[in-house]
């Protein structure tokens, strides 16, 4: 009974290895081929897929760095705008502080002009008006001593005096 179980189990081994092998070859034939073409188009889709973000990585990196630089350029640039309108600014201040100091000093000079231009007139009004106050006290007096004869040959005989010893 051994051996026809031996026997048995050789027989079974051998046809399970045969259909085994048939299989393998069947499968090999019809199935292995489209499973391994679409195993190669699945990988080849992943590998382009890679490929595709490795080079969209590289080109938002050179992007970023371009709008870096860009941003660099516009920040000097308006740096640079900032510093010509202070520049200006400045300037505009210097030109406007001398332009005032030089209107005030013409301003200072004109007043002064001005004030000695009427000073020196009040003082000839007041010399004119001293004149004209002497004479007409000069004419009051001579009046008063023209009338009387004895008081005018007095104030000769005074100014003859007076002159004699000057």
């Amino acid at each position: 009974m051994e051996k026809l179980f031996s026997q048995f189990e050789f027989g079974l081994f051998f046809w399970q290895a045969l259909l085994f092998i048939l299989l393998l070859f069947l499968l090999r034939k019809f199935a292995w081929k489209p499973i391994l073409n679409a195993i190669d188009e699945r990988e080849k889709t992943i590998v382009d897929s890679l490929e595709q973000a490795k080079k969209a990585r590289e080109e938002m990196a050179n992007i970023q760095s371009e709008n870096e630089k860009i941003l660099k350029e516009a920040r000097a640039e308006r740096d640079a705008v900032l510093k010509e309108a202070r520049d200006i600014r400045d300037k505009i201040i210097i030109e406007a502080k001398d332009n005032a100091k030089v209107e005030a000093d013409r301003m200072m000079e004109s007043a002064k002009n001005s004030i000695h231009n009427e000073k020196m007139a009040a003082i000839t009004d007041i010399k004119n008006q001293v004149a004209n106050l002497s004479i007409d006290i000069a004419e009051k007096v001579l009046k008063k001593e023209l009338n009387n004869k004895q008081e005018q040959e007095a104030l000769v005989q005074t100014l003859v005096k007076d002159t004699n010893l000057n």
